[in-house]
This record gives C-alpha cells, structure tokens and sequence, in this order.
C-alpha cells in the first residue's frame, strides 16, 4: 500500500502521485524546455491548459523563463538537471524519488534545488533521495539510511546515527614548531590520548573521554612550543558513515569523483 493505495491492483493511480527524477536526463533534446515539461504533463492525464500554466509556472520558479523556448540539448548541465527536476514535479506528486539530484551540477543550480527540496518538505511531502554527498543528506533529510552492497546497514535520525556511534573526542593544536619528536613522549605522558600528526605544524589529541588541555598546555610550553590555536573537532555524519560501514573515508572521496564525471 502506498498513501492507501493498492500498487499492484492501482498502478495508475499509485503513477499519479509519485514523481521520479533518475540521475540522467531524461527529456528529448530536439524538444525546447516548456514542451518538454507539456509533454511530461501530458502523459499524467492533465489537461492542456492547466499543463501549459503549470510548465509555465515552473519555468520561473527555476529562473528559466527565458531559456524555455531554446532546445533542451542547448542547455547547461545544471539547466538541464532543473528541467529534469521540473518534469518530476509537473503533476504535483505526493511522494518524489530523486536520485543524485545536485551530482555535476554548479554550486547556484545546487543551491537551488536543495532549496526546492526542503520548501517541498515543508509543504509535506515524501522525498526519497540517493546520494554520495552525505553533507546533503544531513542537510535536508529527516531520516537516513547507509546502504552497502545494495543492503541497508543502519538507519535513523541525525541524532539517532551520532548516538549510536561511540564518539571520540578530537582537539586539534596549532602549534609554532613540530611535535612529531615528542609523539611518543605526549602518549607516555597522556596516556588517554593518542596523538596524530596530520600537518608540520599542528596535531591531534583522539581520546575516548573529554581530554584536559591545561597539563598538555603546560608540556608544550616546557619543550619551547607555543600553541596558537585549540579547536574541538565534533564528529560529522560522514564520520559515522565510515564507522558504521568500515568505507573508508578515502574512497568515499572516490566515489563521489566518479558520480561527478
């Protein structure tokens, strides 16, 4: 059942109020952007004047009013995603599927369309989205899932997923000099702490509880060492997701670069 509908006995009715946007666009390129929006409506059933006054409506509320008559294939790749966008929503739907929604796209046109989608959300309506920029779906989704291999391994809201994880607490220095000599002075010492040494000039204090920074302070200016900065580092959702998935943070990286090309 979906919204009360049987999908198998009710296809039609369950198509009438689900929009789906696929990660490629999907339009005919010879076509310009307001037919191409009339034509998706068409296939909805909606009658032609209210799918002229819709695609018309959507056209400036995309800032594309004035590209509407030029040939889909003569849009950028981020006028193309908006109209690809556009046609999902031509008929109103309940319940939209979005997958990689803002993926190669400018940072304006992205903007944009998280904008449209948290608004959408507002107006309560169910959105599903896939995506590798997990600073997205932190950004606009109530709930969110980690799928790995096409198997959901955890599931929650924001705060669910960060309180499911054990969280270690991370200060990070910068320092006036280089501590890689006393690493394993300041672990011998701090014996709570294990220490990183990311850059020349600063390093990582990890530790399971919160760490006292007065006594490393007070080490520090011992051995010469001035420190011009301490900033805790609280954890991301994208450190969850690499906690929970055992994905390395670094091939999250590569993955994104790849959905990007």
């Amino acid at each position: 059942m979906i919204d009360g509908i049987d999908a198998v006995k009710s296809i039609k009715k369950v198509q009438s109020i689900i929009g789906i946007i696929p990660d490629e666009n999907n339009l005919y390129p010879e076509m310009d952007g307001f037919d191409n929006l009339c034509f998706c409506a068409s296939l909805y059933g909606m009658a032609k004047k209210e799918r002229e006054r819709k695609a018309k409506e959507l056209l400036e509320q995309f800032d594309l009013a004035k590209a509407g008559k030029r040939p889909f294939k003569a849009y950028s790749k981020g006028m193309r995603r908006k109209i690809t966008i556009a046609a999902g929503l031509i008929h109103n739907p309940k319940i939209l599927f979005l997958d990689e929604p803002t993926t190669g796209i400018d940072v304006e046109s992205a903007r944009q369309i998280r904008e449209l989608l948290l608004d959408l959300k507002r107006q309560g309506k169910t959105i599903f989205i896939t995506t590798h920029y997990i600073e997205e779906a932190e950004r606009i989704c109530d709930r969110i899932a980690f799928i790995v291999n096409g198997k959901i391994v955890k599931e929650g809201t924001i705060t669910e997923l960060m309180e499911n994880v054990e969280r270690e607490h991370k200060i990070k220095l910068v320092l006036d000099g280089n501590v890689e000599k006393l690493k394993e002075e300041m672990e011998d010492i701090f014996s709570n702490c294990h220490i990183e040494i990311p850059a020349e000039n600063s390093c990582l204090l990890i530790s399971q509880e919160p760490v006292p920074l007065s006594p490393i302070l007070q080490f520090l200016d011992s051995k010469g060492i001035n420190v011009y900065e301490a900033k805790e580092l609280k954890p991301s959702l994208e450190d969850v997701f690499v906690k929970v998935t055992g994905i390395r943070a670094s091939k999250l990286v590569k993955e994104k670069e790849k959905v990007g090309r």
